[in-house]
C-alpha cells in the first residue's frame, strides 16, 4: 500500500500554482488519494482541492506540499513543528536551498514518495518567547536595528556565561538552516543542515569583536538590550513581530528535528552551489 493518502497543499501568496495543483490533483485522482488546502488559498484558484482549517490540514496529510520558494516552504515548517510529517518543497521561481523539485519533476517525485524512495533531512529550529508570545523560527531570530533610532547594542550570554558585547546592524540567531540566509549575508559561515547547531552572527558590526559564534544546539543563548542601544525590531523568519527596548531580555533555545524535508537525490552542496554560485579560487595553472 502507498504511504500518501492525503496530501496538503501551502501556497505561495502571489505566484501562479494551477499548474503544480493541476499536476498533484491528477496525481491524486489516480492513486485515490484527498488533497487538501487551506481554504483562503485554494480558494483563489479553480480546483477541487478541499478545503480546510490549518488544524485539519497538519492533522490529516500525510504528505505537505509547499507550492511556491524558501518563504513558502519555512511557512510550511512552522505550520507543522514538531511533527514527524514530510514536507516536499516544489519551486515556482527562483532556486531555493528548501525546494527539492520543479513541477515537472512532480508525478515522478510523488510516485517516488508513495512508495517509501526518498530521504528525510530533519530541520532544526529555533524558539523563543518575545513579548509573552511563543515564537519559533526555520532561519533566524533576528534583533535588528531601527532607522534612526541607534544601533543594536546587545550583550551575548550562551549557556549562562556572559562572553561578548556587540554593537551591530543586527545579531542573527540562526539555524544551520538560516545559515545561508540573513547570516551569510551578514558573514556568518555556511553550515551543512545535519549539523545541529546555534548560529550567533553581528551584521555589520561596530565592535573590535566582529566574529560569528557557532554554538552547540543544547547551549541557550540569552540576548540582552544594552542601555546604550537603541529600540530593536525583532524579526522571525523575516518577519518583523515585536520590538524591544533597553533592559529586554530574550533567550532563544534550539529544537533539534522540529521539520522533515524530503530529499529525492540532491545534496545540500550542490544546491549552495547552484544558488550561491559557488566556484572557489581560479585554477592554479
Amino acid at each position: 500500500m502507498g504511504m500518501v493518502g492525503t496530501v496538503g497543499l501551502v501556497l505561495h501568496p502571489r505566484r501562479d500554482s494551477k499548474k503544480a495543483i493541476d499536476t498533484i490533483l491528477r496525481w491524486a485522482g489516480e492513486k485515490g488519494a484527498t488533497v487538501l488546502g487551506l481554504p483562503e488559498e485554494v480558494g483563489r484558484i479553480d480546483c477541487t482541492a478541499v478545503p480546510v482549517d490549518a488544524t485539519a490540514l497538519v492533522e490529516r496529510a500525510d504528505l505537505l506540499v509547499g507550492l511556491g520558494g524558501d518563504g513558502t516552504m519555512l511557512r510550511t515548517m512552522r505550520l507543522l513543528a514538531g511533527r514527524a510529517t514530510p514536507i516536499l518543497g516544489v519551486n515556482l521561481g527562483k532556486l531555493g536551498f528548501l525546494a527539492e523539485i520543479d513541477v515537472d519533476e512532480l508525478p515522478d517525485t510523488l510516485s517516488a514518495i508513495d512508495d517509501h524512495r526518498y530521504t528525510i533531512e530533519p530541520r532544526m529550529a529555533v524558539k523563543s518567547v518575545v513579548g509573552g508570545k511563543p515564537v519559533t523560527a526555520f532561519n533566524d531570530i533576528a534583533l535588528v536595528r531601527i532607522p534612526g533610532e541607534g544601533l543594536a547594542a546587545i550583550a551575548i550570554t550562551p549557556a549562562g556565561s556572559d562572553f561578548i558585547r556587540y554593537a551591530a546592524d543586527a545579531v542573527i540567531v540562526a539555524t544551520s538552516t538560516g545559515s545561508t540566509a540573513y547570516s551569510f549575508s551578514a558573514g556568518g559561515p555556511l553550515v551543512s543542515p545535519r549539523v545541529e547547531a546555534v548560529l550567533v552572527v553581528p551584521a555589520a558590526a561596530h565592535s573590535s569583536f566582529n566574529r560569528a559564534l557557532v554554538l552547540p544546539a543544547d547551549d541557550e543563548v540569552a540576548l540582552e538590550v544594552l542601555p546604550s542601544s537603541g529600540r530593536l525590531a525583532v524579526e522571525v523568519d523575516g518577519a518583523v513581530v515585536a520590538h524591544l527596548c533597553p533592559g529586554d531580555r530574550v533567550t532563544v533555545s534550539a529544537w533539534p528535528g522540529a521539520a522533515n524535508v524530503v530529499r529525492v537525490g540532491t545534496t545540500f552542496y550542490e544546491r549552495a552551489r547552484r544558488k550561491l554560485r559557488v566556484d572557489g579560487s581560479a585554477e592554479v595553472s
